[in-house]
This record gives C-alpha cells, structure tokens and sequence, in this order.
C-alpha cells in the first residue's frame, strides 16, 4: 500500500510539472491539440499508480514525450500561421451585423439555442443588437455588438480619468508581505501607524490589506470570534 501511495505522489507531481510546462491555461482555454496531451497524460499517469508490476520509468517517459510534443507544436503555432490553422482550425463567424450565418451553425454543429444562451449570458437578449458574434478556436463565443448597443466609456465623452494601476498587497490572512513595501515606497511605520488607526494590535488581527494607486489604503480586519478562537 505504501508503495502505491508513494509511485502515486511521484506521478502526481511529474503531471503537476508537465502541466506547468505547457503553460498556463484554464481548460476552457485549452485548444484541441492541448486537450489531447492532456487526456493522454492522465490515463499514462494512472495505469503505473494503479499496477506496481508496471516499472514507473514506463508511465514518465511517454508522459515527458507528450510535453515535448505539445511545446513543439506550441512553438510551431507562434512561427507558422498555416500550422496554426492545421492544429486549431480557424474562428467562424456566427453572426454578421445582426445576421444569423446558418451555414456556419450547421458547419460547427452549434444548436441555435445555446447561441441564444450565450448572448442572453452577455446581457444580449436581441440578435439585432449584435454586430458579430464569433466562435472561437478554443471553443469560447466572442459577442461584439453594434456601436450604439456598446457601454458608453469615458472616452466616448472625452473624459480623461486618472491613472488606477494594480493596488499592492501588505497583508493577506495575518501575513506581511515585506515586498510591498519596496513597491509602494511605504515602511514599517507607516503600516503600524495605520493598524493603530483602526485599533489593531498587530497584522495577525489583519484579513486582508492593500494600497491602491490613489494612495488609500483597504483593510479588513478578521472577525472577533476567529481572533479570540486563535488566542486560545
């Protein structure tokens, strides 16, 4: 039992690294050549976790193959424009300025339902308000509407907005992030300072911290019952 449960952990961090290298990707995101590396990879992972007779170099080798494949591709994909239509196929055009492409439906086998689903989930109930809708490579809908169906911007009123750049975090769940005070120009005494303010005696009584780019500073602190629990 001991043996399954470490051949186990072993398998589970080399698909973990796999992962890793072929990069980051939610599976919504995959594309299809990706999607089958990665089927690939598991049922390679499970069949030496689950029989010891298997060497375990049988289940790694082809599972470090199958990586080297999928980053070949992915490479091949960045400097050849007809490769990538080879392994990803090309976006279709489900609708075109308020127009349902029927052929294009039938061609992806996509029910008009779930195109309906789709724009209702966008907050776009009328096909008219649509200027192109597009199905993606990796499966996802891209709903683009008509000019004046658009949110109105501050650019479309000529308004100027100041900057807002990602804030930076000084405490997530009573722990310092010391980095931030490289990054923000603030120090110690500075936060200490701000704990005071809100009556707090340390950042383990802190949940979660950060400074936007205006200079104003978020913080909530845990609640009372989860503070007094952790004094016991």
């Amino acid at each position: 039992m001991m043996i399954i449960a470490i051949r186990t952990f072993i398998l589970y961090m080399i698909v973990i690294m796999a992962l890793r290298l072929m990069g980051k990707r939610e599976i919504g995101q995959l594309q299809p050549f990706e999607l089958v590396v990665i089927l690939m990879i598991s049922d390679m992972a499970a069949i030496p976790s689950e029989d010891i007779g298997i060497p375990l170099i049988s289940g790694i080798i082809p599972i470090m193959i199958l990586v080297l494949m999928s980053v070949a591709l992915s490479y091949l994909e960045l400097k050849s424009e007809r490769a990538r239509d080879i392994l990803n196929g090309t976006p279709s055009i489900l609708i075109e300025r308020g127009k349902i492409v029927e052929h294009e439906l039938v061609r992806n086998r996509l029910p008009l339902t779930d195109l309906i689903e789709e724009l209702r989930m966008r907050s776009i109930p009328n096909i008219a308000d649509v200027e192109f809708a597009i199905l993606e490579t990796n499966g996802q809908i891209s709903v683009l509407p008509k000019a004046t169906k658009r949110p109105v911007t501050p650019g479309d009123l000529k308004l100027q907005p100041e900057y807002e750049g990602l804030p930076v975090v000084f405490i997530m769940d009573g722990l310092l992030n010391k980095r931030a005070f490289a990054l923000s120009g603030k120090d110690q005494t500075w936060l200490d300072r701000e704990l005071q303010k809100h009556q707090l005696k340390g950042i383990e009584e802190v949940l979660f911290a950060s400074l936007d780019s205006s200079g104003q500073l978020y913080l909530q602190e845990k609640k009372r019952t989860h503070r007094k629990n952790n004094g016991k």
